[in-house]
């Protein structure tokens, strides 16, 4: 019998098979309000959910859109209304009650990342006995899947005139000279950089790709390829060459433009699986996709080059489903049609280019800025893959999660007087939470990666006054995962916030024992302010971790902080992720530990 996880797979691939797309699964994606496009009371209202990507473009047109002359319905005005909602929690909402005093209203179009979310929508309520309320939705913008890479590196094997593929990559990360091989041994051995599969589908789309480059296929992979010795061999041999992993490309590209500015990208990762949509953001000095008001744009030093593998790729697309939901009116769906015509009109389609998508109206020719001179061929992808069967699929994760490359991680959680605080309707304390959810999270890493666990405060010990305790050595978890669980489980809050001081030298330690096999790091919870006398220059720790990153480029430690609660310093935090090319989580609302710690240990 499938698990919940399984199923959810099955049905991103039968909307695969449908929509013959496969893109993020909304890690990165946000949700925030526009009071520009509050509700003038007298209008057929439109609420829209959309997917973070497109959100900005959404209200563009919203704005242009609302008040013209063609906005109306039998001589009633229209008033469309976007809000951002990342495209997995608009599917539960929608899935299982939408709270409208805690969400916002509920929609009445749904636009999320991938029409792939409105199978699996109506899979969800029709297990429970429910109608489907996603029709065929009208696909708003596409972007294909591609090899991002800094653009010296390309011209290095010779791309274009020579095509590049994940056979290209499974030689660069067995070629044991590295990048020395190429003539430049400056920029050390060849680095990968993926998202999670089980997380983002461009890591999915990524994996199928592998996968039929290692059966030489496009269409029709089955599960005796996937069983064949030499497939498996191929498999593993690409995930060697990862550095990380993770929820979202974004962490890659805003990573790679940190160490763009410092002239150090040619080390940090070599090349990252993403939409061409991002390649071009970044090329144009927006890694992100949003620009903060006032932000000017500032291209990298280093572009980079969308190489479309010669095995083939996939698309990913945006829909509009004007849900058939019982609080949606006639007069609603007339509306929503409306605005779904006006979105597809020529004039508007040609500014989907503008935020660097292709448009979903083919009658639009694609132009700038897809474009060469964004890194980007518009003649391209000239082969599609075909998404794999279902149990393919299923198959094909779960070989994934051995296959993948193991984890030297140590779990570093604060346990300072303020985790006693209370959280959420105050029944719970924040480190009630924290336990909970680290302890939920260890189901995540396989038996063969290595954890331990520290905990961290002023004065743990009194007789011998310390920072922290190893409470669990790093060992194979699959040996002692039950331990790990049952010393969170008797965790008690105490004292300070020695944080600067169990930063170093948890980075330290990881660097000191490196394991070159593994993707080493550190996730450090806490949730407050260094609060330690002895140690409180954080000028200093970040030139400490700077120094040997840099320095020991070849011995990559990655700190992973959460930010937990109010009080909590992610500004600092923000700091020592970024200094060591890692990524930090917020989780200032207490109640979102639980989703943060699954996101966290996505990297691994």
């Amino acid at each position: 019998m499938m698990d919940a996880g399984h199923r959810f797979v099955v049905w991103l691939v039968m909307a695969g098979l449908l929509a013959a797309c496969l893109p993020d699964l909304g890690g990165d994606e946000g949700d925030d309000g526009d009071v520009s496009l509050e509700d003038p009371g007298d209008c057929i209202v439109v609420d829209m959910a959309v997917s973070s990507e497109k959100a900005d473009l959404m209200r563009d047109l919203a704005r242009t859109f609302n008040g013209s002359d063609g906005a109306a319905v039998d001589g009633k005005c229209i008033f469309a209304r976007p809000q951002s909602k990342a495209s997995g929690a608009a599917t539960t909402l929608l899935a299982d009650g939408w709270d409208e005093n805690a969400e916002g209203p509920r929609p009445v179009i749904w636009s999320p990342a991938s029409s792939a979310w409105g199978t699996i929508l109506n899979q969800r309520l029709g297990d429970k006995g429910q109608a489907a309320i996603a029709p065929e939705g009208t696909p708003f913008m596409v972007t294909p899947l591609v090899i991002a890479m800094p653009q010296p590196m390309a011209d290095a094997l010779g791309y274009p005139e020579e095509p590049i593929g994940f056979s290209d990559i499974l030689a660069l990360a067995r070629n044991k000279e590295g990048w020395a091989a190429f003539g430049h041994p400056e920029w050390g051995q060849f680095r990968l950089g993926k998202t999670n599969p089980n997380f983002s589908t461009s890591g999915l789309s990524a994996l199928i790709a592998q996968y039929y480059a290692a059966t030489g296929k496009v269409a029709d992979l089955t599960l005796e390829d996937l069983r064949a010795p030499d497939v498996n061999r191929f498999a593993r041999g690409v995930e060697s060459a990862v550095v990380h992993y993770g929820d979202t490309t974004l962490s890659f590209l805003n990573n790679w433009y940190r160490t763009d500015a410092r002239g150090t990208s040619l080390t940090y990762v070599s090349a990252v699986a993403v939409e061409e949509k991002s390649l071009i953001d970044y090329n144009r000095g927006d890694p992100d996709g949003v620009l903060d008001p006032g932000e000017e744009p500032l291209p990298p030093k280093i572009p980079l080059v969308a190489i479309y593998p010669e095995e083939g790729t996939l698309f990913s697309d945006n829909p509009f489903f004007t849900l058939d939901a019982e609080w949606v009116s006639d007069e609603q769906r007339q509306a929503a049609q409306v605005f779904t015509d006006f979105v597809q009109r020529p004039e508007n389609q040609e500014r989907v280019l503008e935020f660097g998508f292709r448009p979903g109206n083919t009658e639009v020719a694609i132009g700038d800025p897809v474009s060469p001179e964004n890194g980007v061929d518009p003649e391209q992808p000239q082969t599609l893959l075909e998404v794999p069967d279902p149990p393919v699929m299923v198959n094909m994760l779960d070989q994934w999660g051995e296959q993948r490359k193991s984890a030297r991680v140590l779990l570093v959680m604060d346990v300072s007087g303020s985790m006693g605080d209370p959280a959420g309707d105050g029944r719970e304390t924040k480190l009630d939470l924290a336990k909970q959810a680290a302890i939920e999270a260890l189901d995540q890493f396989k038996n063969d990666d290595e954890v331990g666990l520290r905990i961290f405060s002023t004065d743990l010990a009194p007789e011998e006054p310390t920072d922290y305790i190893d409470l669990v050595p790093i060992a194979p978890i699959g040996e002692q995962r039950e331990r790990i669980a049952s010393a969170i489980r008797g965790l008690i809050p105490t004292a300070g916030t020695p944080l600067y001081t169990v930063a170093e030298d948890s980075y330290t330690l990881l660097q000191e024992d490196f394991d070159a096999e593994r993707i080493n790091a550190v996730v450090l919870l806490t949730d407050g302010r260094n609060e330690d006398p002895r140690n409180s220059d954080i000028d200093r720790l970040l030139e400490i971790l700077r120094s040997s990153n840099e320095g020991q480029a070849t011995r990559p430690v990655r700190i992973f902080p959460i930010a937990y609660g109010g009080d909590a310093d992610l500004d600092v935090l923000r700091r020592i992720a970024e200094t060591t090319n890692a990524s930090a989580y917020d989780a200032s609302d207490p109640t979102t530990i639980s989703k943060v710690f699954t996101a966290v240990i996505s990297n691994f």
